[in-house]
């Protein structure tokens, strides 16, 4: 699999962000077409976020969490572990974290 990138977050879990599903989130049929200009702000989000949030459905699913006062959202990041290593699946800006 090609990976756009590879990073450690603060907790040192791997994540890795796919050509795949990077291609799926940017598509221009995709709600989230406009993170195609954000990739270094997902970088940052995982690995310096405010929050991180474990999913309550979902054992397997993490959401980090960033503010950005640019735009005055926060970036969420959503991330499953299989096997240890954390793959994003998607990324789109929020309006808090609740």
């Amino acid at each position: 699999m090609n990976f756009i990138f590879e990073i450690t977050d603060k907790t040192g879990r791997k994540i890795y962000l796919s050509k795949e599903r990077w291609n799926h989130i940017t598509s221009p049929s995709s709600p989230h077409s406009y993170m195609a200009n954000y990739l270094e702000k997902v970088k940052e989000t995982l690995s310096n976020p405010d929050k991180i949030v474990e999913s309550i459905y979902e054992d397997s699913k993490v959401f980090y969490y960033r503010y950005y006062k640019d735009n005055g959202k926060f970036l969420r990041v959503i991330v499953k572990y299989l096997n240890g290593r954390g793959y994003v699946i998607t990324t789109y800006f929020v309006m808090n974290t609740g």
